[in-house]
């Protein structure tokens, strides 16, 4: 009978996504989509949702991997569609970030139907979303340049290939910067009190005798450090000038060599299960974030059972925590994503101001979507919550 319940909600969930991918290759892609500003609720808060190596195949006949004995049956892609549905119906995020390995380019037979599929939670959701390549998605029918073309035209996407001031000399495909903007009617509103950063850490190594993987370039740690001194130059400038500095997020999808600083003892939450599968060079970005001194927290994917955040320099480094079910993982360590909530300052007569605290948990998929290692990442020490 179970056996039945399970077939009946794959082929279900399988028809569902058919319907909605036939539509998708009807519908016009929203052009507003791109020019969509971005800014906190008046909840004085902003939410992102990490999806880190999702490894999506072709749907429904793509079989798991490192599952238990009574999951084999019946998993598919179709449990990592199902894990993103709930948990973006239960966390309901202002941003959904994809850290690359979005599909497993190996397995996939059609990588244009593969990545569609693979978005399509988002999409449905109607909620923003941005995506960063990792090192399997170019292994298909597309290369890493084509993937991202293809993704930066899906709806409700606010991804870029490249920046348009920087796509001259910058490597990689998949940079680029979001500015989270203050609530409305405060008057930060219409200044980034938030800069995210969106880069791509490459795949493999192409530098003679330096086998492994790729890692962030000087052309990007380049663009990096000028946008964020344009950034914080911004945030300082009449109307409304700000003191201190608009902290910042970094996401990318391969790990710094940094994350060997830590362990299941060390860090400050989660857990090391594997080794950090970094670059066999330093690029010297730790050094760079750390100078420049804006970005409080990097998330990463890559390695799916290390979950763990440290702090190092001031700068947390955060493993996002394997997502997709056609990935390798732990058999009884549940799939999970990464969430980040960042809030603001009550100002007087109730209004927001700048940022006060970046928090984060992540969601398990089980039954009850569990909750885990909250913890709070960094917290402004030049502003007081003031009530008047």
């Amino acid at each position: 009978m179970a056996d039945n319940r399970r077939r009946r909600r794959s082929l279900f969930v399988s028809f569902l996504l058919s319907v909605f991918l036939a539509c998708l290759c009807l519908a016009p892609v929203p052009a507003a989509a791109h020019r969509r500003k971005l800014r906190f609720g008046v909840n004085g808060e902003f939410k992102i949702l990490q999806v880190a190596d999702m490894h999506f195949a072709n749907g429904a006949t793509t079989r798991c991997q490192n599952v238990l004995p009574s999951q084999k049956a019946h998993c598919s892609d179709l449990n990592t569609t199902i894990f993103m549905s709930r948990v973006i119906a239960a966390e309901k995020p202002d941003l959904i970030v994809f850290t690359g390995d979005n599909i497993f380019g190996f397995d996939v037979k059609d990588a244009v139907k593969s990545l569609n599929a693979a978005f399509a939670p988002a999409i449905a959701s109607k909620i923003p979303w941005v995506a960063i390549l990792g090192n399997h998605d170019q292994e298909s029918t597309f290369t890493r340049q084509q993937v991202m073309n293809h993704i930066v035209k899906l709806p409700n996407t606010l991804s870029q290939v490249n920046p348009p001031e920087a796509s001259h000399y910058i490597d990689g495909f998949g940079n680029y910067n979001l500015q989270i903007n203050g609530a409305a009617d405060s008057k930060l509103q219409n200044k980034s009190v938030l800069n995210l950063y969106f880069l791509d850490s490459g795949d493999y190594s192409s530098v003679p005798y330096m086998e492994g993987y790729d890692w962030i370039k000087t052309s990007q740690q380049f663009w990096f450090d000028r946008t964020s001194k344009r950034l914080q130059r911004e945030y300082k400038a009449k109307p409304n000038p700000q003191e201190g500095i608009a902290p910042g997020l970094a996401y990318f999808h391969i790990p710094l060599p940094e994350f060997w600083s830590f362990d299941s003892k060390n860090a400050t939450k989660g857990v090391r299960q594997e080794g950090t599968s970094a670059a066999s060079t330093n690029s010297g970005f730790f050094t760079t974030l750390v100078a420049r001194g804006d970005v409080k927290s990097v998330f990463v994917g890559h390695d799916h059972v290390n979950d763990f955040c440290g702090e190092l320099k001031g700068l947390n480094l955060c493993y996002g925590g394997g997502f997709g079910y056609h990935a390798y993982g732990k058999a009884g360590w549940a799939r999970r994503a990464r969430v980040v909530v960042v809030d603001l300052n009550k100002k007087r007569k109730g209004k927001w101001g700048n940022v006060k605290s970046i928090k984060t948990w992540k969601r398990l998929d089980d039954k009850h979507l569990s909750v885990i290692d909250s913890q709070v990442l960094w917290k402004s020490s030049a502003n007081k919550l003031v009530v008047r």
